[in-house]
C-alpha cells in the first residue's frame, strides 16, 4: 500500500504515532476480549489444565508467524534489516532475561502487556505493577542499572555464532518457515477443541497475533517511503513503555515515533472493549505481602525484559515472527522459569495442591496468591 496520500498530509513522526497508535488500540481490544496472557498460557500447560489461555495464546503466537512470513515473502516487510537480525543481539541477555521475566511474570500475575490491559480495565494493582515495570526497564536501558544490564548482555552475543537470524542458521525456505508456523496454528486448533474455546475468543486471539504482522508492515512500508530513517519493528513494550514515562516525565519537544503511540493505543483500545461489554471494575491489592509480591515482579520484568531485548510479546512473539535466534531462547526461558516460579510460591503457600487461577482474572486473588 502506497502512503503518499497520508505522508502528504501529516509529517512524518505523527503519522509514525498515528500508526502505533492505531495498531496499539487493536491489541488492546482484542488481547483484552481473548484474555490473552502468557502468564496463564503457560502455567495451564505446566499443570495440564485443559483451559482456554493456552490455546488463546497459541492462535495469536502463530497467526503473528503465518502473516509474518507470508509478507516477508512477499516484500510486505524487509525483516533483515528489523532491530532483531540487523544488529548484534545478546544471547546471555536472552536467556537470563527470558529467565527474570518469566519469574516476574508469575509473580506479577501477568505480563508487561497484560498488565497494560489491566490497567486500562480499572486494575490498580496492574496500573502500579505496571508504571514499576516502566520505571525499572528506563533505570535498565539509559539509568543506574545500565551498566549492570551491559554487563550481562555483553556476555554472549550473536556475533559469536555468525548472526541472529535462525532461518540462515538452519537453511529454512519460505515453505519450511510456513509450514513451521502452521504447525503451531494446529496445535491451537486442537487445545481449543479440547478447551471448548468460543468462536469469538479464538477470532480476537487471532486479532491480538495479528497486530504484529501489521507492525511490521506498516513500519516497512514507512521506511521504503519516508524522508528520514524509520526503525521497522513490531509490536512490544519494554522500550515503548520507558519511552511513554519519559514522554511525560520529561520537557514537552520529545519526537513522536511509533513506539510513543503504542502504548496509549493499547490502554484505550482495552478501555473501550471493556466498556463495551460492561467489564470495568476497580480492583485494588488486598495487603502488604501482595502488593510486596507485584512490585518485585515487576522490578524483574522491567530488568529482565531490557535485557533481553523485549517483553514476552516483543522478545517472544515479535521476534519469533522474524525467527531471531534470541527470540526463541527468550520465550523458552519465560516459560521454563515461569513454571518453576510458580511451583515455588505454590510449596511456599501451601503444600497442598491448589486450584488454577480463574479464567477471568476476576478482582479477588486466591488465597494463597495473596498470602505470598
Amino acid at each position: 500500500m502506497d502512503l503518499t496520500f497520508l505522508l502528504e498530509r501529516f509529517c512524518e513522526p505523527v503519522l509514525l504515532a498515528i500508526g502505533g497508535l492505531t495498531v496499539g488500540i487493536l491489541f488492546g481490544a482484542f488481547a483484552q476480549q481473548s484474555r490473552f496472557c502468557l502468564r496463564a498460557a503457560s502455567l495451564e500447560f505446566a499443570h495440564g489444565k485443559r483451559r482456554e489461555r493456552l490455546p488463546v495464546w497459541l492462535f495469536a503466537f502463530s497467526s503473528a508467524l503465518i502473516a509474518t512470513q507470508v509478507l516477508v515473502h512477499f516484500g510486505g516487510v524487509q525483516a533483515s534489516e528489523a532491530r532483531q537480525l540487523a544488529s548484534p543481539q545478546s544471547l546471555s541477555g536472552a536467556l537470563l532475561g527470558g529467565l527474570m521475566f518469566g519469574s516476574g511474570m508469575v509473580l506479577a500475575r501477568g505480563c508487561a502487556s497484560r498488565l497494560l490491559v489491566l490497567s486500562a480495565t480499572g486494575n490498580l494493582r496492574a496500573l502500579l505493577s505496571g508504571l514499576v515495570f516502566a520505571v525499572v526497564a528506563q533505570a535498565s536501558l539509559r539509568g543506574v542499572l545500565k551498566p549492570l544490564r551491559e554487563w550481562f548482555a555483553g556476555l554472549w552475543t550473536t556475533g559469536d555464532i555468525g548472526g541472529n537470524d535462525l532461518t540462515a542458521h538452519l537453511g529454512m525456505s519460505f515453505p519450511i518457515t510456513l509450514s513451521f508456523a502452521c504447525l503451531w496454528f494446529a496445535a491451537a486448533l486442537v487445545f481449543a477443541w479440547r478447551s471448548r474455546v468460543k468462536p469469538w475468543q479464538a477470532i480476537a486471539a487471532c486479532g491480538a497475533g495479528l497486530a504484529v504482522p501489521l507492525a511490521w508492515w506498516f513500519t516497512s512500508s514507512m521506511a521504503r517511503q519516508a524522508f528520514e530513517p524509520v526503525q521497522i519493528e513490531g509490536v512490544t513494550f519494554t522500550g515503548p513503555s520507558a519511552d511513554a514515562l519519559m514522554l511525560v516525565l520529561s520537557p514537552p519537544g520529545n519526537l513522536l515515533d511509533f513506539d510513543i503511540g503504542l502504548v496509549p493505543g493499547v490502554f484505550i483500545g482495552s478501555f473501550l472493549a471493556a466498556l463495551l461489554t460492561r467489564e470495568l471494575a476497580l480492583q485494588g491489592f488486598e495487603g502488604g505481602r501482595s502488593m510486596a509480591r507485584y512490585l518485585a515482579g515487576a522490578s524483574l520484568m522491567g530488568f529482565g525484559g531490557m535485557l533481553a531485548g523485549g517483553c514476552a510479546v516483543g522478545a517472544g512473539i515479535t521476534g519469533a515472527s522474524v525467527f531471531a535466534v534470541t527470540a526463541w531462547i527468550t520465550l523458552c526461558g519465560i516459560w521454563l522459569s515461569a513454571a518453576i516460579t510458580d511451583r515455588l510460591l505454590r510449596r511456599i503457600a501451601d503444600p497442598e495442591p491448589l486450584p488454577m487461577p480463574s479464567r477471568m482474572d476476576g478482582p479477588r486473588e486466591t488465597k494463597a496468591a495473596t498470602a505470598i
